[in-house]
Formats: C-alpha cells, sequence, structure tokens
C-alpha cells in the first residue's frame, strides 16, 4: 500500500475540523480507514492530541529515516536480472514474473534505476529496452519546471467531483500536433462523459483561457470544477475560474491517471488525428465533426448508453456547445 502524501495529510487535518468522520476522510482520499486510523495515532501531536500535517510529515520522514534498509538487489539478482535483460524481457516482465526459488525480486523501478546507473557507467544494458524514451530522472527531489502561481490541488477538490457523483466537473488538456505547433484543447465531464474539443492556434495561456470560457459560458450554470496537469499553458487558471464561477484545480506533477478520463479521451481522439497530425490541414469543422461523434458513441459503463443521452437525463436541459 503507497505511504499518504503530504497534501493527503492536508487534507485529514482539513476534513477532521470539518467533524468529517475517519471513513468519509479515508474514501475522500482514496484509503481504507485502517489507514487513516493508523495515522491518527503515530502522527498526532502526543501534548495536544491535535493532528496537523507538517508534524505527521516530520515524525513520518524520521522513522523512514530511521528504518532499517534490507539490501534486496544482491549481486546474484542483478546477475538474473542482466541475463533476463539480454533475453529482451521488460523491467516490468523481470519484477512481476516467477524468479528462481529464496530469490527477492526488486521492483521494476529498482531495475531501471540499476540501467540507468549501468549507462552512465559505459554499459550497454539500455539497448535491451524496447523504448529508449527519455523519463523523468528518479529520486528527483524537486521538480525545475516553472511553477504555476496561486494554484488548488487537486487533493482539494470536493467528493462530489471526485465520485462522479454530478454534471459540470470537467478535465481539460492539450493534444499537440506535429512539430509543436497547433493542436486541439480536449475537455470532458466526469460525470457524463461529454466531450468539447477546440482547434487552437498556440499553447499560450491567454488563448486556452479564452478558449475554456468559450466553450463552457453557455452553461456556466451548471459547471462546478475544472482540472488539468500543470503545464504553462493553463496559467491563466485563475480568469477562467473568476469568469466562470467555478474551481481549478491541478493534478500532481506526473500523475496524468489522476486525469485518466481525459487521457482515455485523448486516446480516443488519435483515432481521428494520429500523432505527428499537422493541423494546419485541419478546420474546426472537421474537429466538430469528431467531437459529435464521440457524444454519440454509446459507452459500456453507461450500459452503452451515449454521452449526449446522459447528460439529458441529468440536466434536462437543452446541450449546447
Amino acid at each position: 500500500m503507497s505511504h499518504l502524501t503530504q497534501a493527503q495529510r492536508y487534507t485529514i487535518r482539513v476534513m477532521l475540523k470539518q467533524g468529517h468522520s475517519q471513513k468519509y476522510i479515508a474514501h475522500t482520499i482514496n484509503k481504507d480507514k485502517s489507514t487513516v486510523s493508523r495515522e491518527l495515532c503515530r502522527n498526532r501531536d502526543l501534548r495536544s492530541g491535535k493532528y496537523n500535517e507538517a508534524l505527521a510529515q516530520r515524525k513520518y520522514k524520521q522513522r523512514q529515516a530511521e528504518k532499517p534498509r534490507a539490501v534486496k538487489f544482491t549481486e546474484a539478482v542483478k546477475t538474473y536480472v542482466t541475463t533476463k535483460l539480454k533475453e529482451n524481457w521488460s523491467p516490468e516482465q523481470i519484477s512481476k514474473s516467477p524468479s528462481p526459488a529464496a530469490m527477492v525480486m526488486v521492483s521494476h523501478e529498482r531495475i531501471y534505476q540499476y540501467i540507468a546507473q549501468d549507462k552512465k557507467k559505459g554499459g550497454e544494458l539500455y539497448k535491451y529496452l524496447r523504448r529508449r524514451k527519455k523519463y523523468k530522472r528518479r529520486c528527483v527531489v524537486e521538480d525545475r519546471r516553472g511553477k504555476l502561481a496561486n494554484t488548488k490541488s487537486i487533493h482539494e477538490r470536493p467528493p462530489e467531483a471526485n465520485e462522479r457523483s454530478r454534471y459540470g466537473d470537467y478535465e481539460v488538456d492539450l493534444i499537440v500536433g506535429a512539430n509543436h505547433q497547433g493542436g486541439l484543447l480536449t475537455m470532458n465531464d466526469r460525470k457524463t462523459g461529454i466531450v468539447k474539443i477546440r482547434k487552437i492556434e498556440s499553447k499560450n495561456s491567454e488563448h486556452i483561457a479564452e478558449l475554456i470560457i468559450g466553450a463552457l459560458k453557455a452553461e456556466k450554470k451548471l459547471v462546478y470544477t475544472i482540472t488539468s496537469d500543470n503545464g504553462r499553458e493553463f496559467a491563466d487558471h485563475m480568469r477562467v475560474s473568476k469568469e466562470l464561477g467555478i474551481d481549478f484545480y491541478f493534478a500532481d506533477p506526473y500523475s496524468s491517471w489522476q486525469r485518466g478520463s481525459n487521457e482515455n479521451l485523448n486516446g480516443l481522439i488519435r483515432q481521428y488525428f494520429p500523432k505527428k497530425t499537422n493541423f494546419d490541414t485541419v478546420s474546426h469543422d472537421q474537429v466538430k465533426k469528431v467531437e459529435q461523434q464521440l457524444n454519440n458513441r454509446p459507452r459500456k459503463r453507461f450500459g452503452f448508453r451515449t454521452p449526449i443521452q446522459e447528460f439529458y437525463s441529468l440536466t434536462k436541459v437543452a446541450f449546447a456547445t
């Protein structure tokens, strides 16, 4: 089970103050109730009995630093991993498949680290990987990319948005065209799957903000939240929040799974506009046609009803795009 993050500890503290039960808090941060109970017992202030996320995080880090480390990546394991890499096994296949008796296998992340260390020393294990894509450096303490100002974390998003219990909680992202020129703004409602797609001329944040506002303005009374990644193209999020009267949230860096619906939508759109598409040759009418087709495509999670049908069943109002 993954450890609690400081953002989740902040959520625990705020929700406790609001009087929520441990069970409801656990559901909100997607953890077991026992995890929340154990966190409160271990990391509360022993003198006052109160819970504070900063103190809890310090206690957690101290325990981790003092925890004895078992050496799992032995020479025998390294030899086995190296052999399987040369047989063109992926790190995940090596990690998840049954290993020789009495051998405790390491995670696929540790194998990637081993490959990176080998490459740094002039080794060639990396050449056996099927994909030699450049990944974000592992064990980086701080992300050095530009930070957006005045952002709200996805961990502060209301339960209704997390639970998909209402219409009006949108996720947004960009699909960028060939040579990083042009592309699409993609938007989806978490509850109904309603899709909105707009052709973009650039990744300029003012331009992106105008497109988001234009796409949602007609139904602003029905929209509550928007969630995006941390791209600089969403730097004008405060203007979007003000003009639409909504809250704008940001997923954690390198956590695309937190916007899984939007990632899935982008995959569907790629069926129509594959990677390296030159969007200079794509018209607004073509984009609109794809949007309409996706909104009228039956979805398994709705019992093969369409997003349009789901929208009407919830709102009973005309759908405007």
